[in-house]
């Protein structure tokens, strides 16, 4: 019987090893992805590399030491760490020292004393696996703190960044404001004067007036997302409410410039790699994986609970109990138990099988991972180049427009065009350069989500 036990629980020691398949194409069949994928990728790049703004540099480093998120994911780690120093101790025996002593009296008899100074052992000998797939599930367990940490890490650069570039954006959209304010305002103060010269018609006043206040409004909403975009900032980097140093639109030469393009998306930008090295970097691929180590091994501690327990217990120590006189004498005991489940009222079958599903379930859950960050890196490829071609047609949109404004002015001085047609063209103009600001800054934003998406940002 012995014998037997031992053969059917060879599988119990058992290492894990991978065999969920990845579905193909994870980056997609299109034209755009094939001739995107190379040997490397930009999420090689540190994330110092990739950002190579000094203040935004500054503001990651702030971050990373003192965001709460990942604080508590680096704790987690370190519990992690001491749950596994806990499941490799307890292949060791354990040790108590439980003196104890008594004094009894039978119907007013001279009183009885008693004493034990005994040291007890007790060691589980791990037999059929179980403590050992107990502290490998911790070990997959300590691999899921630390994959958690690096999400958060990359997360954390990510939305910092964007936040940044967002707060850039504000600045550079309130610039044009305050430009079209200026300039609105003159054409104002001319309308009136011809007005009260009799040259123009009241309408005229007014709804130049009318646009003017819509710019005044526009900079009161810009100012008030500038605060909030600041909070946001300060809120990760677990700071009071304050400004926030940043460079403007245009100084940092790779990421924005408002007359050159976008440095941004060029050719080395947008490397993707190959797509088994983004399964490698992504934490959250990396961490799926370790979900399903972990449910393994305990599956086979689940299955180990069908197998005997074998305990070795021991008792050694200076007592007078058992008849013996004083002085107390050395007292030794080891006894050997063997527990072998009968009937457990299905407890026994029942956890094996939640364990089995278990494992199951999160084997689906890893190819599903699998298929959604193959869909981010897609989605992000595309509004890569969707903003980059975008952002020829937003400038050329600008120049095109900046011209017609003032061509309609000049038509206008000389009589030949109406103040509404003016008002158009600024209007016209000023959206324009609203959106080419904005286009800007959904490329930036794509391009930060790409380099995530492949797991970059993690070192």
């Amino acid at each position: 019987m012995f014998a037997g036990l031992m053969l059917s629980g060879c599988g119990l020691y058992n290492n894990y090893e991978k065999t969920v398949q990845e579905p193909e194409g994870v980056f997609g069949s299109t034209q755009d992805i094939t001739s995107a994928t190379s040997e490397t990728s930009i999420a090689d790049m540190s994330w110092r590399e990739f950002f190579t703004d000094p203040l935004l540099q500054q503001l990651i480093e702030q971050a990373l030491a003192n965001n709460t998120d990942l604080n508590s994911a680096r704790i987690n780690v370190e519990k992690s760490q001491i749950a596994l120093r806990t499941k490799k101790l307890a292949f060791l025996p354990s040790l108590y020292f439980s003196p104890q002593g008594s004094l009894s009296s039978f119907d007013g008899a001279k009183a009885t004393k008693s004493y034990s100074i005994p040291l007890d052992v007790s060691w589980d000998v791990d037999v059929f696996g179980s403590l050992r797939n107990k502290k490998r599930a911790a070990k997959a367990a300590l691999l899921q703190a630390q994959m958690t940490e690096e999400s958060t890490r990359s997360n954390l650069i990510s939305t910092l960044a964007q936040e940044y570039f967002y707060l850039q954006l504000l600045d550079r959209e309130l610039d044009i404001l305050m430009e079209t304010d200026s300039l609105w305002k003159a054409s104002l103060d001319t309308q009136q004067a011809l007005y009260e010269n009799g040259q123009a018609y009241s309408t005229a006043v007014n709804q130049q007036e009318s646009s003017w206040l819509d710019v005044k409004l526009q900079i009161v909403a810009i100012k008030r997302a500038i605060r909030s975009t600041e909070n946001e900032i300060c809120s990760l980097l677990c700071i009071t409410p304050q400004s926030i140093q940043r460079s403007h639109w245009g100084v940092d030469e790779d990421y924005h410039s408002a007359t050159e393009g976008q440095r941004l998306f060029e050719e080395r930008y947008m490397k993707v790699g190959v797509p088994a090295m983004m399964l490698e970097r992504r934490p959250d691929i990396r961490l799926a994986n370790y979900y399903i180590e972990e449910a393994f091994y305990n599956v086979q501690a689940a299955r180990a609970a069908f197998f005997p327990s074998i305990t070795l217990t021991g008792e050694a120590g200076w007592t007078n109990n058992g008849g013996l006189v004083d002085p107390g004498k050395l007292l030794l005991q080891l006894v050997g138990q063997l527990s072998q489940p009968i009937f457990a009222r299905g407890q026994i079958n029942a956890n094996y099988k939640m364990a089995q599903l278990t494992e199951e379930n999160l084997k689906k859950k890893y190819v599903q991972a699998v298929v959604d960050a193959g869909n981010q890196v897609n989605e992000a490829i595309a509004d890569c180049r969707a903003a980059r071609e975008n952002h020829d047609y937003y400038h050329r949109q600008v120049e095109v427009l900046h011209e017609a404004y003032v061509g309609t002015h000049e038509l206008m001085d000389n009589g030949k065009a109406a103040y509404l047609e003016v008002l158009t063209a600024q209007e016209s103009l000023l959206n324009a350069q609203l959106n080419e600001a904005s286009n800007m800054y959904n490329g930036a934003q794509a391009i930060i989500s790409l380099y995530i998406a492949l797991g970059g940002g993690t070192k």
